[in-house]
Protein backbone atom coordinates (compact mmCIF):
# COMPACT_ATOMS: atom_id res chain seq x y z
CA UNK A 1 0.00 0.00 0.00
CA UNK A 2 1.13 3.71 -0.63
CA UNK A 3 2.56 5.18 2.55
CA UNK A 4 0.69 8.35 3.79
CA UNK A 5 2.84 11.43 4.74
CA UNK A 6 2.49 12.84 7.94
CA UNK A 7 4.74 15.90 8.20
CA UNK A 8 2.85 17.66 11.19
CA UNK A 9 0.76 15.96 13.94
CA UNK A 10 -1.87 17.79 16.17
CA UNK A 11 -2.04 16.43 19.92
CA UNK A 12 -4.83 16.48 21.47
CA UNK A 13 -4.24 15.97 25.04
CA UNK A 14 -2.21 17.83 27.57
CA UNK A 15 0.30 17.24 30.47
CA UNK A 16 2.43 14.94 30.55
CA UNK A 17 1.23 12.59 27.79
CA UNK A 18 1.60 15.83 24.55
CA UNK A 19 4.73 16.83 25.64
CA UNK A 20 5.86 12.43 25.62
CA UNK A 21 4.32 12.25 22.21
CA UNK A 22 5.96 15.49 20.68
CA UNK A 23 9.42 14.31 21.86
CA UNK A 24 9.38 11.27 19.22
CA UNK A 25 7.91 13.37 16.82
CA UNK A 26 10.50 15.83 16.96
CA UNK A 27 13.37 12.53 16.96
CA UNK A 28 11.68 11.63 14.04
CA UNK A 29 11.05 15.30 11.86
CA UNK A 30 7.97 16.26 12.22
CA UNK A 31 6.25 19.15 13.21
CA UNK A 32 4.05 19.50 16.22
CA UNK A 33 0.52 21.17 16.84
CA UNK A 34 -0.42 21.90 20.65
CA UNK A 35 -3.71 22.63 21.69
CA UNK A 36 -5.07 24.28 25.03
CA UNK A 37 -7.57 25.29 27.29
CA UNK A 38 -7.49 29.11 28.75
CA UNK A 39 -6.14 26.79 32.02
CA UNK A 40 -3.22 25.26 30.02
CA UNK A 41 -2.08 28.81 28.37
CA UNK A 42 1.22 28.71 30.26
CA UNK A 43 1.65 24.75 30.13
CA UNK A 44 4.37 23.13 28.77
CA UNK A 45 3.82 21.24 26.03
CA UNK A 46 2.25 24.55 24.41
CA UNK A 47 5.64 25.68 24.45
CA UNK A 48 7.17 22.94 23.29
CA UNK A 49 5.27 22.36 20.57
CA UNK A 50 6.14 24.69 17.16
CA UNK A 51 2.07 25.73 17.28
CA UNK A 52 -0.39 26.21 19.65
CA UNK A 53 -4.12 27.23 19.55
CA UNK A 54 -6.22 28.21 22.45
CA UNK A 55 -9.60 25.74 22.20
CA UNK A 56 -11.95 27.00 25.03
CA UNK A 57 -12.56 27.56 28.37
CA UNK A 58 -10.54 25.38 31.48
CA UNK A 59 -13.58 22.34 31.37
CA UNK A 60 -12.61 19.56 29.48
CA UNK A 61 -16.20 19.45 27.95
CA UNK A 62 -15.65 22.76 26.82
CA UNK A 63 -12.52 22.22 24.91
CA UNK A 64 -10.69 19.32 24.85
CA UNK A 65 -13.60 16.61 24.26
CA UNK A 66 -15.07 19.07 21.52
CA UNK A 67 -14.65 16.80 18.25
CA UNK A 68 -15.40 19.90 16.22
CA UNK A 69 -12.72 22.43 17.69
CA UNK A 70 -9.74 19.61 17.78
CA UNK A 71 -10.68 18.87 13.72
CA UNK A 72 -10.78 22.68 12.82
CA UNK A 73 -7.28 23.31 14.62
CA UNK A 74 -5.96 20.48 12.28
CA UNK A 75 -7.21 22.81 9.28
CA UNK A 76 -6.10 25.85 10.61
CA UNK A 77 -2.43 24.45 11.22
CA UNK A 78 -2.69 22.03 8.02
CA UNK A 79 -1.56 19.08 10.15
CA UNK A 80 -2.41 15.67 8.43
CA UNK A 81 -2.82 13.34 11.59
CA UNK A 82 -3.95 13.36 15.42
CA UNK A 83 -2.67 11.89 18.42
CA UNK A 84 -5.16 11.48 20.88
CA UNK A 85 -3.08 10.09 23.64
CA UNK A 86 -4.73 8.80 26.56
CA UNK A 87 -8.12 9.63 27.90
CA UNK A 88 -10.76 12.57 26.63
CA UNK A 89 -11.10 11.19 23.22
CA UNK A 90 -8.84 9.05 22.65
CA UNK A 91 -11.38 5.56 22.98
CA UNK A 92 -14.05 7.69 21.21
CA UNK A 93 -15.37 5.84 18.19
CA UNK A 94 -17.52 9.18 17.21
CA UNK A 95 -14.57 11.03 16.93
CA UNK A 96 -12.74 8.73 15.08
CA UNK A 97 -15.06 8.52 12.86
CA UNK A 98 -14.95 12.45 12.58
CA UNK A 99 -11.38 12.49 12.09
CA UNK A 100 -11.97 10.25 8.96
CA UNK A 101 -14.97 12.42 7.58
CA UNK A 102 -12.45 15.29 7.43
CA UNK A 103 -10.14 13.64 5.73
CA UNK A 104 -7.29 13.50 8.31
CA UNK A 105 -5.33 10.54 9.87
CA UNK A 106 -6.10 9.11 13.51
CA UNK A 107 -3.44 7.85 15.04
CA UNK A 108 -5.15 4.95 16.59
CA UNK A 109 -7.43 1.97 15.65
CA UNK A 110 -10.42 2.01 13.36
CA UNK A 111 -13.93 3.36 15.42
CA UNK A 112 -15.47 -0.48 14.58
CA UNK A 113 -12.26 -1.75 16.84
CA UNK A 114 -13.10 1.11 19.81
CA UNK A 115 -16.49 0.53 19.52
CA UNK A 116 -16.42 -3.28 19.72
CA UNK A 117 -13.83 -3.45 22.54
CA UNK A 118 -15.16 -0.04 24.26
CA UNK A 119 -17.84 -2.33 25.67
CA UNK A 120 -16.79 -5.40 27.88
CA UNK A 121 -19.59 -7.27 26.92
CA UNK A 122 -19.15 -6.85 22.86
CA UNK A 123 -15.13 -7.57 23.74
CA UNK A 124 -15.87 -10.64 25.50
CA UNK A 125 -18.05 -12.12 22.53
CA UNK A 126 -15.03 -11.34 20.14
CA UNK A 127 -12.36 -12.75 22.43
CA UNK A 128 -14.97 -16.30 22.80
CA UNK A 129 -14.52 -16.61 19.13
CA UNK A 130 -10.75 -17.54 19.65
CA UNK A 131 -11.61 -19.51 22.56
CA UNK A 132 -9.42 -17.05 25.19
CA UNK A 133 -10.33 -18.08 28.44
CA UNK A 134 -13.05 -16.16 30.82
CA UNK A 135 -14.12 -15.75 34.05
CA UNK A 136 -17.39 -17.72 35.06
CA UNK A 137 -20.50 -15.56 34.29
CA UNK A 138 -22.88 -13.77 31.95
CA UNK A 139 -22.03 -13.16 28.10
CA UNK A 140 -24.65 -10.89 28.07
CA UNK A 141 -26.69 -8.12 29.72
CA UNK A 142 -29.09 -8.67 32.34
CA UNK A 143 -31.70 -6.05 33.19
CA UNK A 144 -34.04 -8.29 35.41
CA UNK A 145 -33.16 -8.22 38.52
CA UNK A 146 -34.61 -11.75 39.68
CA UNK A 147 -33.09 -13.77 36.17
CA UNK A 148 -29.60 -11.94 37.38
CA UNK A 149 -30.10 -13.49 40.90
CA UNK A 150 -30.58 -17.04 40.04
CA UNK A 151 -27.60 -16.31 37.19
CA UNK A 152 -25.48 -15.10 40.31
CA UNK A 153 -26.26 -18.36 42.51
CA UNK A 154 -25.27 -20.47 38.96
CA UNK A 155 -22.24 -19.07 38.84
CA UNK A 156 -21.47 -19.15 42.87
CA UNK A 157 -20.89 -16.39 45.29
CA UNK A 158 -18.69 -13.90 45.83
CA UNK A 159 -19.92 -12.41 42.28
CA UNK A 160 -19.09 -8.90 40.50
CA UNK A 161 -21.29 -6.98 38.72
CA UNK A 162 -19.72 -4.78 36.07
CA UNK A 163 -20.86 -2.22 33.81
CA UNK A 164 -21.01 -3.17 30.22
CA UNK A 165 -19.47 0.33 29.36
CA UNK A 166 -16.46 2.23 30.90
CA UNK A 167 -14.04 1.19 34.06
CA UNK A 168 -12.07 2.85 36.79
CA UNK A 169 -14.43 0.86 39.22
CA UNK A 170 -17.65 2.64 38.24
CA UNK A 171 -20.55 0.24 38.20
CA UNK A 172 -18.43 -2.04 40.22
CA UNK A 173 -20.00 -3.94 42.66
CA UNK A 174 -18.42 -6.76 44.93
CA UNK A 175 -21.94 -9.40 46.35
CA UNK A 176 -20.55 -11.25 49.19
CA UNK A 177 -24.04 -13.32 49.48
CA UNK A 178 -27.61 -13.86 47.79
CA UNK A 179 -28.64 -11.52 50.14
CA UNK A 180 -27.11 -8.25 49.29
CA UNK A 181 -27.23 -9.39 45.68
CA UNK A 182 -30.94 -7.04 44.50
CA UNK A 183 -29.61 -3.79 46.43
CA UNK A 184 -25.94 -4.13 45.17
CA UNK A 185 -27.58 -4.64 41.45
CA UNK A 186 -29.99 -1.59 41.69
CA UNK A 187 -26.48 0.45 42.87
CA UNK A 188 -24.25 -1.17 39.68
CA UNK A 189 -26.77 -0.19 37.42
CA UNK A 190 -27.80 3.32 38.90
CA UNK A 191 -24.14 4.20 38.76
CA UNK A 192 -23.15 2.75 35.60
CA UNK A 193 -26.26 4.91 33.90
CA UNK A 194 -25.08 7.83 35.66
CA UNK A 195 -21.14 7.48 35.00
CA UNK A 196 -21.61 6.27 31.32
CA UNK A 197 -25.03 7.08 29.92
CA UNK A 198 -25.49 2.92 29.73
CA UNK A 199 -26.66 0.73 32.43
CA UNK A 200 -26.13 -2.18 31.05
CA UNK A 201 -24.10 -4.41 33.85
CA UNK A 202 -23.07 -8.19 33.43
CA UNK A 203 -22.44 -10.88 36.59
CA UNK A 204 -18.65 -12.86 37.02
CA UNK A 205 -17.24 -14.91 39.48
CA UNK A 206 -15.30 -12.78 42.11
CA UNK A 207 -11.32 -13.58 42.67
CA UNK A 208 -10.39 -13.23 45.56
CA UNK A 209 -7.03 -12.52 45.32
CA UNK A 210 -6.67 -11.28 41.52
CA UNK A 211 -3.53 -9.59 39.52
CA UNK A 212 -3.65 -7.23 37.19
CA UNK A 213 -1.49 -8.79 33.89
CA UNK A 214 -2.12 -6.77 30.57
CA UNK A 215 -0.26 -7.28 27.49
CA UNK A 216 0.56 -4.72 25.12
CA UNK A 217 -0.06 -5.26 21.62
CA UNK A 218 0.73 -3.63 17.98
CA UNK A 219 -1.07 -4.42 15.06
CA UNK A 220 -0.19 -2.71 11.05
CA UNK A 221 -2.08 -2.58 8.10
CA UNK A 222 -0.70 -5.37 6.52
CA UNK A 223 -2.30 -8.18 8.68
CA UNK A 224 0.50 -8.25 11.17
CA UNK A 225 0.35 -8.28 15.02
CA UNK A 226 2.39 -9.36 17.89
CA UNK A 227 2.90 -8.63 21.51
CA UNK A 228 5.46 -6.67 23.78
CA UNK A 229 5.11 -8.69 26.58
CA UNK A 230 3.14 -7.92 29.77
CA UNK A 231 2.97 -5.41 32.19
CA UNK A 232 1.90 -6.22 36.15
CA UNK A 233 -0.46 -3.61 37.16
CA UNK A 234 -1.96 -4.97 40.13
CA UNK A 235 -0.59 -2.10 42.75
CA UNK A 236 -3.85 0.08 42.96
CA UNK A 237 -5.93 2.59 44.47
CA UNK A 238 -9.71 2.86 43.20
CA UNK A 239 -9.39 0.49 40.71
CA UNK A 240 -7.22 3.00 39.50
CA UNK A 241 -3.01 1.82 38.94
CA UNK A 242 -0.64 3.75 40.93
CA UNK A 243 2.46 0.97 40.11
CA UNK A 244 2.91 -1.08 36.86
CA UNK A 245 6.30 -3.19 36.04
CA UNK A 246 7.35 -4.96 33.14
CA UNK A 247 7.92 -8.08 33.41
CA UNK A 248 6.04 -9.42 35.48
CA UNK A 249 7.46 -11.32 38.90
CA UNK A 250 5.30 -14.24 38.62
CA UNK A 251 5.00 -14.87 34.92
CA UNK A 252 6.51 -18.36 33.74
CA UNK A 253 7.58 -18.47 30.68
CA UNK A 254 5.16 -20.69 29.56
CA UNK A 255 2.29 -18.77 30.87
CA UNK A 256 3.84 -15.79 29.01
CA UNK A 257 3.51 -16.96 25.86
CA UNK A 258 0.04 -18.59 25.96
CA UNK A 259 -1.13 -14.88 27.00
CA UNK A 260 0.94 -13.36 24.34
CA UNK A 261 -1.01 -15.73 21.70
CA UNK A 262 -4.41 -14.85 23.45
CA UNK A 263 -3.93 -11.06 23.53
CA UNK A 264 -2.40 -11.23 19.53
CA UNK A 265 -5.84 -13.19 18.86
CA UNK A 266 -7.74 -10.47 20.61
CA UNK A 267 -6.63 -7.83 18.55
CA UNK A 268 -6.95 -10.18 15.19
CA UNK A 269 -10.62 -10.56 16.15
CA UNK A 270 -10.94 -7.20 15.43
CA UNK A 271 -8.59 -6.53 12.72
CA UNK A 272 -6.80 -3.91 15.26
CA UNK A 273 -4.21 -1.21 14.18
CA UNK A 274 -2.09 0.43 15.90
CA UNK A 275 -0.86 0.38 19.51
CA UNK A 276 -3.46 -1.61 22.15
CA UNK A 277 -3.70 -3.45 25.51
CA UNK A 278 -4.96 -6.70 26.23
CA UNK A 279 -5.90 -6.47 29.74
CA UNK A 280 -6.20 -10.40 31.92
CA UNK A 281 -6.84 -11.00 35.56
CA UNK A 282 -4.48 -13.99 36.98
CA UNK A 283 -5.75 -15.95 40.31
CA UNK A 284 -3.89 -17.55 42.70
CA UNK A 285 -3.22 -20.53 40.82
CA UNK A 286 -1.85 -18.92 37.82
CA UNK A 287 -4.62 -19.09 35.71
CA UNK A 288 -5.79 -16.28 33.65
CA UNK A 289 -8.86 -14.98 32.32
CA UNK A 290 -10.06 -12.11 29.57
CA UNK A 291 -10.86 -9.11 31.32
CA UNK A 292 -10.97 -6.70 28.42
CA UNK A 293 -8.85 -3.87 25.94
CA UNK A 294 -7.75 -0.45 25.74
CA UNK A 295 -7.83 0.75 22.12
CA UNK A 296 -5.17 3.49 23.08
CA UNK A 297 -1.82 4.36 24.38
CA UNK A 298 -1.56 3.21 28.35
CA UNK A 299 -0.38 5.51 30.83
CA UNK A 300 2.14 2.73 31.49
CA UNK A 301 3.73 2.40 28.06
CA UNK A 302 7.49 3.48 29.35
CA UNK A 303 8.18 0.37 31.22
CA UNK A 304 7.40 -1.56 27.95
CA UNK A 305 9.55 0.50 25.64
CA UNK A 306 12.39 -0.41 28.35
CA UNK A 307 12.26 -3.40 28.42
CA UNK A 308 12.03 -4.13 24.58
CA UNK A 309 13.69 -0.64 23.45
CA UNK A 310 10.93 0.56 21.44
CA UNK A 311 9.44 3.72 21.04
CA UNK A 312 5.49 3.01 20.79
CA UNK A 313 4.92 6.33 20.28
CA UNK A 314 7.42 6.35 17.19
CA UNK A 315 5.53 2.84 16.12
CA UNK A 316 2.08 3.96 15.88
CA UNK A 317 3.52 6.76 14.07
CA UNK A 318 4.90 4.39 11.53
CA UNK A 319 1.68 2.21 11.43
CA UNK A 320 -0.36 5.89 10.74
CA UNK A 321 2.01 5.92 7.45
CA UNK A 322 1.02 2.63 6.44
CA UNK A 323 4.08 0.72 7.20
CA UNK A 324 4.82 -2.44 7.85
CA UNK A 325 5.98 -3.60 11.57
CA UNK A 326 9.88 -3.52 10.98
CA UNK A 327 10.00 -6.86 13.40
CA UNK A 328 8.67 -10.18 13.98
CA UNK A 329 7.66 -12.08 17.04
CA UNK A 330 10.80 -14.10 17.18
CA UNK A 331 12.42 -10.71 17.11
CA UNK A 332 11.38 -9.78 20.15
CA UNK A 333 12.61 -10.17 23.83
CA UNK A 334 12.91 -9.10 26.97
CA UNK A 335 15.99 -7.29 28.37
CA UNK A 336 15.92 -6.17 32.50
CA UNK A 337 13.41 -5.05 34.53
CA UNK A 338 11.10 -1.29 34.74
CA UNK A 339 9.07 -0.53 37.27
CA UNK A 340 7.05 3.47 37.15
CA UNK A 341 5.27 5.30 39.84
CA UNK A 342 2.59 7.41 38.74
CA UNK A 343 3.36 10.91 41.13
CA UNK A 344 -0.01 12.34 41.54
CA UNK A 345 -0.72 15.25 43.14
CA UNK A 346 -2.65 13.23 45.84
CA UNK A 347 -2.41 12.82 49.40
CA UNK A 348 -2.57 9.54 50.78
CA UNK A 349 -2.33 10.01 53.83
CA UNK A 350 -5.56 10.94 53.61
CA UNK A 351 -7.57 8.30 51.14
CA UNK A 352 -5.69 9.49 48.15
CA UNK A 353 -7.86 12.70 47.97
CA UNK A 354 -6.48 15.26 44.60
CA UNK A 355 -4.66 18.01 45.88
CA UNK A 356 -4.20 21.36 44.32
CA UNK A 357 -1.65 24.25 44.82
CA UNK A 358 1.34 25.33 43.35
CA UNK A 359 4.75 23.83 42.74
CA UNK A 360 6.67 25.72 45.26
CA UNK A 361 10.03 23.15 44.85
CA UNK A 362 9.59 20.49 41.62
CA UNK A 363 12.99 19.24 41.01
CA UNK A 364 13.62 15.45 39.04
CA UNK A 365 15.84 12.63 39.88
CA UNK A 366 18.95 11.59 37.84
CA UNK A 367 21.07 9.19 37.28
CA UNK A 368 21.17 6.30 35.60
CA UNK A 369 18.47 3.94 34.93
CA UNK A 370 15.96 6.58 35.58
CA UNK A 371 13.26 8.61 33.03
CA UNK A 372 10.75 11.07 34.83
CA UNK A 373 7.91 12.03 31.76
CA UNK A 374 6.32 15.29 32.89
CA UNK A 375 4.70 18.07 32.13
CA UNK A 376 4.99 20.52 35.29
CA UNK A 377 7.48 22.91 36.04
CA UNK A 378 8.80 24.82 39.36
CA UNK A 379 6.01 27.78 39.80
CA UNK A 380 3.04 26.09 37.75
CA UNK A 381 -0.16 25.45 39.25
CA UNK A 382 -1.60 22.34 39.58
CA UNK A 383 -5.14 22.86 38.18
CA UNK A 384 -8.31 21.64 39.62
CA UNK A 385 -9.96 20.60 36.14
CA UNK A 386 -8.32 17.61 35.02
CA UNK A 387 -6.19 14.33 35.96
CA UNK A 388 -3.97 15.08 39.12
CA UNK A 389 -0.89 13.21 37.46
CA UNK A 390 1.99 15.64 37.61
CA UNK A 391 4.31 13.02 36.22
CA UNK A 392 5.87 9.29 35.66
CA UNK A 393 9.09 7.97 37.41
CA UNK A 394 10.22 4.93 35.81
CA UNK A 395 13.32 2.88 37.16
CA UNK A 396 14.74 0.86 35.01
CA UNK A 397 17.70 -2.06 35.87
CA UNK A 398 19.55 -4.93 34.60
CA UNK A 399 17.36 -7.35 37.62
CA UNK A 400 14.41 -6.42 39.91
CA UNK A 401 16.20 -6.25 42.27
CA UNK A 402 17.93 -3.35 41.02
CA UNK A 403 14.89 -1.39 39.66
CA UNK A 404 13.34 -1.61 42.99
CA UNK A 405 16.55 0.11 44.34
CA UNK A 406 16.76 2.44 42.05
CA UNK A 407 13.22 3.95 42.64
CA UNK A 408 13.78 4.34 46.47
CA UNK A 409 16.73 5.94 45.43
CA UNK A 410 14.66 8.66 42.80
CA UNK A 411 12.20 8.52 45.27
CA UNK A 412 14.72 10.39 47.55
CA UNK A 413 15.99 12.64 44.98
CA UNK A 414 12.32 13.85 43.64
CA UNK A 415 11.41 17.07 45.23
CA UNK A 416 7.93 18.59 45.85
CA UNK A 417 6.69 21.03 48.04
CA UNK A 418 3.14 23.19 48.10
CA UNK A 419 1.48 19.96 47.49
CA UNK A 420 1.03 16.73 48.81
CA UNK A 421 1.79 13.29 46.07
CA UNK A 422 1.95 9.91 45.79
CA UNK A 423 5.90 9.68 46.15
CA UNK A 424 6.10 8.45 49.81
CA UNK A 425 3.43 6.21 49.01
CA UNK A 426 5.70 4.94 45.74
CA UNK A 427 8.11 4.56 48.57
CA UNK A 428 6.27 2.63 51.06
CA UNK A 429 5.31 0.12 48.16
CA UNK A 430 9.22 -0.40 47.31
CA UNK A 431 10.53 -0.87 50.67
CA UNK A 432 7.24 -3.67 51.83
CA UNK A 433 8.09 -7.41 52.17
CA UNK A 434 4.69 -8.37 49.82
CA UNK A 435 5.99 -5.91 47.03
CA UNK A 436 9.67 -7.18 47.24
CA UNK A 437 8.87 -11.12 47.34
CA UNK A 438 5.97 -10.37 44.40
CA UNK A 439 3.65 -12.45 46.84
CA UNK A 440 1.25 -9.17 46.28
CA UNK A 441 -2.60 -8.49 43.99
CA UNK A 442 -4.81 -5.95 43.34
CA UNK A 443 -5.71 -5.62 47.29
CA UNK A 444 -2.03 -4.39 48.44
CA UNK A 445 -3.50 -1.15 49.34
CA UNK A 446 -6.64 -2.31 52.14
CA UNK A 447 -4.41 -5.07 53.28
CA UNK A 448 -1.34 -3.13 53.89
CA UNK A 449 -1.28 0.21 53.71
CA UNK A 450 -2.40 2.58 56.44
CA UNK A 451 -2.10 6.35 56.69
CA UNK A 452 -0.41 6.38 59.70
CA UNK A 453 2.69 4.33 58.32
CA UNK A 454 3.48 7.61 56.72
CA UNK A 455 2.85 9.36 59.34
CA UNK A 456 5.79 7.68 61.70
CA UNK A 457 8.20 8.12 58.64
CA UNK A 458 7.16 11.97 58.81
CA UNK A 459 7.84 11.88 62.14
CA UNK A 460 11.15 9.69 62.45
CA UNK A 461 12.60 12.32 59.76
CA UNK A 462 11.49 15.56 61.77
CA UNK A 463 13.18 13.86 64.70
CA UNK A 464 16.22 12.79 63.26
CA UNK A 465 16.34 16.72 62.14
CA UNK A 466 15.91 18.17 66.05
CA UNK A 467 18.67 15.87 66.91
CA UNK A 468 21.24 17.02 64.29
CA UNK A 469 20.19 20.47 65.24
CA UNK A 470 20.86 19.91 68.98
CA UNK A 471 24.19 18.17 68.11
CA UNK A 472 25.29 21.31 66.49
CA UNK A 473 24.17 23.22 69.41
CA UNK A 474 25.83 21.51 71.44
CA UNK A 475 29.36 21.66 69.52
CA UNK A 476 29.27 25.17 69.07
CA UNK A 477 27.76 25.46 65.73
CA UNK A 478 26.49 28.90 64.87
CA UNK A 479 25.90 28.37 61.04
CA UNK A 480 23.14 26.36 59.83
CA UNK A 481 24.32 22.92 57.70
CA UNK A 482 22.45 21.36 54.97
CA UNK A 483 20.41 18.30 56.39
CA UNK A 484 20.84 15.39 53.96
CA UNK A 485 19.73 12.03 53.52
CA UNK A 486 17.56 12.58 56.63
CA UNK A 487 15.42 10.57 56.03
CA UNK A 488 17.51 6.98 55.65
CA UNK A 489 18.74 8.33 59.08
CA UNK A 490 22.59 8.05 57.55
CA UNK A 491 23.53 11.44 60.04
CA UNK A 492 22.51 9.78 62.96
CA UNK A 493 24.16 6.71 62.18
CA UNK A 494 27.46 8.31 61.75
CA UNK A 495 27.20 10.21 64.68
CA UNK A 496 26.72 7.02 66.22
CA UNK A 497 30.03 5.42 64.67
CA UNK A 498 32.20 8.72 65.50
CA UNK A 499 31.60 8.97 68.95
Amino acid sequence: MKLRPINKILVANRGEIACRIMRSAKEMGIQTVAVFSEADRQAMHVRYADEAICIGPAASNQSYLVIDKIIDACKQTGAQAIHPGYGFLSENAAFARAVEAAGLILIGPSPEAMEIMGNKLSAKAAALAYQIPMVPGTEEAINDIAEAKLRAVEVGFPILIKAAAGGGGKGMRVVENVEDFEEQMHLAVSEAQSAFGDGSVFIERYVTSPRHIEIQVLGDMHGHVVHLFERECSVQRRHQKVVEEAPSAVLTDEIRARMGKYAVDVAKSVNYVGAGTVEFILDENLDFFFLEMNTRLQVEHPVTELITGLDLVKEQIKIARGEALSYTQADLAIHGHAIELRVYAEDPKNNFLPDIGVLQTYKTPQGNGIRVDDGFEQGMEIPIYYDPMIAKLIAFGATREEAIQRMVRAIDEYTITGIQTTLPFGKFVMQHEAFVSGKFDTHFVSKYFKPDMLEDEDDQEALLAALYAVDLLIQGQTKALPITNLSQGNWYKNRKLSQ
